[in-house]
């Protein structure tokens, strides 16, 4: 029966393929490809020749009759410029979720089998006219019976089937193309329908909307250059979110905005903040920061909405993305190339210099200009392209940071053209890489960690003994040989007397901070610091 249901949804999306003249796309199919001749003799052919509209164009419209969730990964495809030409994903990303709305009644429905109770009794008021409406939910107003004004958002009826159909028919499509179209295997359809999969999934469940939006409101409290709503969770079910209702306005509104006497090279300037401030202070970002979830207050300060898609960096990513933005202003190819082999995003075996080379091709034109009109996220997608050709692995939470740096860059080039972003983001990025390298980070480590050590600090004797006592009787040994290693045992024994006072100096400078940290005693203070006196003498004299 899925094969007979899967034959007609495919029929029906080859009716509209037809219909905006991608006949190209159903007649490259292995299947139909003994109709190409025949195409070349019908008169509607070459009469819609000459005004067919351009290809990314034709496809845009497409996905949008072909309903939300095609809209939907359309969006989700228009960030994946590392490997879709430049045409098509402009005009994928001009893709809205323009679904007609749901019934009012079919919200209070699911509103009050969710909560088990009467609507009257959850909300004093519920208005039933969706205030917004999208492909996977709608936004409704209501007031709670303490005077609160509040938004509700609503998962749409029955969308988890059609979402699940319609995937199960893209990745029988993305086979398809993976398998018979030349740039197939280039473009891995079958990776990115698994990677739209987990996202709009993961958009169903409200909760962890929810949870995303405390999180960035926490980040951010008091903060005068970005609020975040405040949600409600007594009233947060998998299906329903009610959170503070805000009033701002439209930062595409430039009208209204210059009426409200905004500075505009300001409220540019903000927006990079934000973004830096997001990816590496806090390694949590909103990667959906698009103008329709951005409003601005009448004090000119940001208002985010819409949290379905949050970003992620773990620190290493962080420290390696910093340094390549600073290498890049540096022109600096050679650590560029560097740092993608250091981080694993290239394999190891990439010759350096030829990826240098390659960076170097690409980055010399786009400096050449001046600095506000350089594109940081163009800059991200010219090498990520050029990694490609290094094999570069998918990185997905690159993927998510490129499509908001784009998405904040060009924000904020609307707003002030003159935005000169680099100007901006250094000082953020230099200060950043100092904390992170710094004493203070060394400090923060040794905080951080000082509650493990002196749990594990009883037991260290022991297990030191145990390894002593398994050398001497031979029951411990290195069986890996190699030239690297047997260089390193060589240095290892001309700096035996540098090496040991680096230990003994270490050992001294830990010891000493977790008394210091752990301890209020007078005397623990004292021998903590004659510790990490003994400690830099040490490495002094080593």
């Amino acid at each position: 029966m899925r094969n007979i249901s899967h034959f007609f949804h495919l029929m029906t999306i080859s009716r509209v393929l037809l219909k905006h003249g991608l006949d190209e796309l159903i007649l490259n199919t292995h299947l139909f490809r003994p109709l190409r001749l025949i195409r070349f003799f019908s008169p509607s052919f070459w009469l819609s020749y000459r005004t067919r509209r351009p290809r990314g164009e034709r496809i845009r419209m497409a996905l949008e009759d072909l309903g939300p969730i095609f809209v939907k990964f359309g969006q989700i495809l228009s960030t994946r410029r590392d490997l879709l030409p430049d045409d098509l994903a402009e005009e994928l990303a001009k893709l809205q979720d323009q679904v007609p709305p749901f019934e009012g009644e079919q919200a209070v429905t699911i509103i009050e089998q969710s909560f088990k109770q009467p609507i009257d009794e959850i909300f004093a008021d519920f208005n039933r006219t969706p205030l917004a409406s999208a492909s996977i939910a709608q936004v409704h107003t209501a007031t709670m019976h303490d005077g609160r004004e509040m938004v509700v958002k609503v998962v749409r009826p029955n969308i988890e089937r059609v979402i699940r159909r319609d995937l199960a028919l893209l990745y029988v499509i993305a086979a398809k193309i993976e398998r018979y179209w030349a740039d197939g295997k280039r473009l891995r359809p079958v990776e990115v329908v698994h990677e739209f999969e987990k996202n709009i999934i993961d958009e169903l469940d409200l909760l962890r909307e929810a949870a995303n939006a405390s999180q960035l409101r926490r980040n951010f409290k008091d903060s005068p250059v970005l609020y975040v709503p405040e949600v409600d969770w007594d009233h947060c079910r998998k299906k329903v979110m009610v959170m503070e209702r805000i009033h701002g306005m439209p930062v595409t509104n430039m009208t209204e905005l210059q009426a409200m006497d905004i500075d505009f090279k300001r409220l540019a300037e903000m927006g990079v903040e934000i973004f830096f401030t997001q990816v590496f202070r806090d390694n949590f970002f909103h990667a959906d920061m698009h103008p329709g979830n951005i409003f601005v207050s009448n004090t000119g300060q940001y208002i985010a909405i819409d949290f379905g898609i949050m970003g992620t960096l773990n620190p290493e990513d962080q420290r390696y993305l910093a340094e390549n933005f600073l290498a890049f202003f540096n022109r600096d190819y050679y650590r560029v190339a560097e740092l993608h082999v250091e981080s694993g995003w290239v394999p190891p075996d990439t010759r350096v210099d030829d990826f240098e080379s390659a960076i170097r091709s690409v980055c010399e034109p786009i400096f050449e200009k001046p600095l506000h009109e350089i594109s940081f996220g163009q800059l991200l997608l010219r090498l990520f392209q050029t990694a490609r050709r290094f094999n570069m692995e998918v990185q997905p939470q690159l993927v998510l940071l490129q499509k908001t740096l784009l998405n904040i860059e060009g924000l904020g080039r609307e707003l002030y053209p003159q935005l000169d972003l680099w100007d901006t983001a250094k000082p953020f990025l230099e200060n950043w890489m100092k904390e992170q390298l710094g004493f203070r980070s060394f400090a923060k480590q040794i905080k951080h960690n000082a509650p493990l050590w002196m749990e594990q600090l009883p037991d260290f004797p022991n297990k030191v003994f145990d390894v002593v006592q398994q050398v001497r009787h031979g029951k411990l040994s290195i069986n890996y040989k190699s030239e690297t290693l047997n260089r390193i045992e060589q240095k290892l024994e001309l700096q035996s007397k540098k090496t040991t006072s680096a230990i003994i100096s270490s050992a001294l400078l830990i010891c000493g901070a977790i008394l210091y940290s752990g301890s209020m005693l007078l005397e623990a203070q004292i021998l903590a610091g004659l510790g990490i006196a003994g400690g830099i003498w040490a490495l002094y004299k080593s």
